[in-house]
């Protein structure tokens, strides 16, 4: 249980309380950058590893909820893989990063465009499937300005 626990958390981070979501988000932005900055992540290792956070989320957070209840605020580790997603192909620089950011919260705290809809999946596919078409939705304008130039 404590594996479930320490990763649907994020390594602890959903134990801030109010807010643990942004720092979550915050903190994947962080590695993201450092992993990569200046250029774009190696394509096969960048989804790799933002599918196996997801099947990861999928599952601990499924374990976890049976414990905690539905969809509970500690589970971050759904921030973490809409934000991988919102990341995916763009060049890592702080400017599209921070713009990933603030739209990925915006859709992922405001849920529009059916994202509302997909927490009513079943158990851990609930708790991860918003943020994952957050983080879409995030990656698909952010990709739209990289590929306009529009800054």
């Amino acid at each position: 249980m404590l594996f479930h626990k320490l990763s649907s958390t994020s390594l602890g981070i959903g134990y801030i309380g109010k807010g643990a979501g942004t720092v979550a988000a915050v903190a994947c932005c962080i590695c993201w950058y450092f992993a990569w900055a200046g250029d774009y992540p190696p394509l096969i290792l960048a989804v790799s590893i933002t599918i196996a956070i997801t099947l990861l989320g999928v599952w601990s957070s499924s374990i976890v909820e049976k414990i905690w209840g539905k969809d509970p605020a500690r589970v971050v580790i759904d921030e973490v893989a809409g934000m991988c997603i919102g990341l995916l192909f763009v060049p890592v620089s702080v400017k599209y990063v921070i713009l990933a950011l603030i739209l990925f919260r915006f859709f992922d705290i405001v849920k529009p465009l059916f994202i509302r809809k997909m927490e009513e999946l079943p158990s851990g596919w609930g708790i991860m499937m918003d943020d994952v078409l957050a983080g879409i939705y995030t990656n698909i304008i952010v990709n739209t300005v990289v590929w306009f130039k529009i800054f």
